[in-house]
């Protein structure tokens, strides 16, 4: 009965001030974490009675709601800065704020999928191929072309212990055999989507075998569904998040 009643409350248009363990209930958070997102500016400061203690508004439970969801779906420090910003904001600027959060999830699984894409096009050439010829290797103006990166990029990813190309000519030029291009569209791959140099290099570390391809397949299967899940926590903070602009724009 009682949470239905908060229900009613917090979903309708009356101002009922609510109390600290109230919107603690009504968001999910404790009373203490209540207190410390407020402090750090999550939610507008509770009005004080006489007494010194906290009056809060059904605003604040959305606010509360919504950064649950932001949090989950850009990480705490920008959902902390960005619900700042939308109570200052007007509704356009609000609305293109979320829906900038919205266009930055769908590119990241744009391109974790074209980076799964590369991988099976790189699984099926190996499995294709038996033997290495002369002609199939690159030159590294070919293979930063291939791959469209710069050259330094390429070079960058050798002093990193990356990809490692032979050089056969007394000029020292770079020759880059399939094995080698095999770990240079596999960094690329990865960097594509978001991987830092440290975590591509204990990736590559691993790929000893043609088969270790499939940890890797794993690794970006895993970081579409981190995505997909970000996505789902992002939709359910709509309402909420669609509460607090609306208050700050009526």
């Amino acid at each position: 009965m009682w949470g239905w009643l908060m229900g009613e409350l917090v979903s309708g248009s009356r101002r009922v001030p609510l109390r600290t363990v109230d919107v603690a209930g009504e968001s999910g958070y404790s009373v203490q974490q209540v207190r410390d997102l407020e402090r750090l500016g999550v939610i507008p400061p509770a009005a004080r009675s006489s007494n010194g203690y906290r009056s809060y508004t059904p605003l604040h439970v959305h606010a509360l709601r919504a950064y649950r969801g932001l949090a989950a779906a850009v990480g705490p420090v920008t959902a902390r800065r960005m619900l700042a910003e939308l109570r200052t904001e007007t509704i356009a600027e609000a609305a293109s704020a979320i829906n900038a959060v919205h266009v930055r999830l769908a590119r990241e699984r744009e391109e974790a999928l074209r980076a799964q894409q590369a991988l099976r096009a790189i699984q099926a050439e190996a499995n294709a191929t038996e033997f290495e010829h002369e002609s199939d290797a690159m030159t590294i103006t070919q293979l930063a072309g291939a791959l469209n990166v710069r050259p330094s990029t390429l070079r960058f990813w050798e002093q990193e212990g990356l990809v490692t190309p032979e050089r056969v000519t007394s000029l020292q030029a770079r020759r880059y055999g399939l094995s080698a291009i095999r770990a240079a569209r596999i960094v690329a791959a990865l960097r594509g989507t978001g991987y830092s140099i440290p975590a591509v290099r204990e990736i590559m570390g691993s790929l000893h075998q043609l088969d270790s391809l499939g940890r890797t397949q794993h690794i970006l299967q895993q970081h579409l569904d981190q995505i997909a899940t970000r996505t789902v926590a992002l939709l359910r903070a709509g309402a909420d998040l669609a509460a607090v602009v609306g208050d700050h724009g009526s």
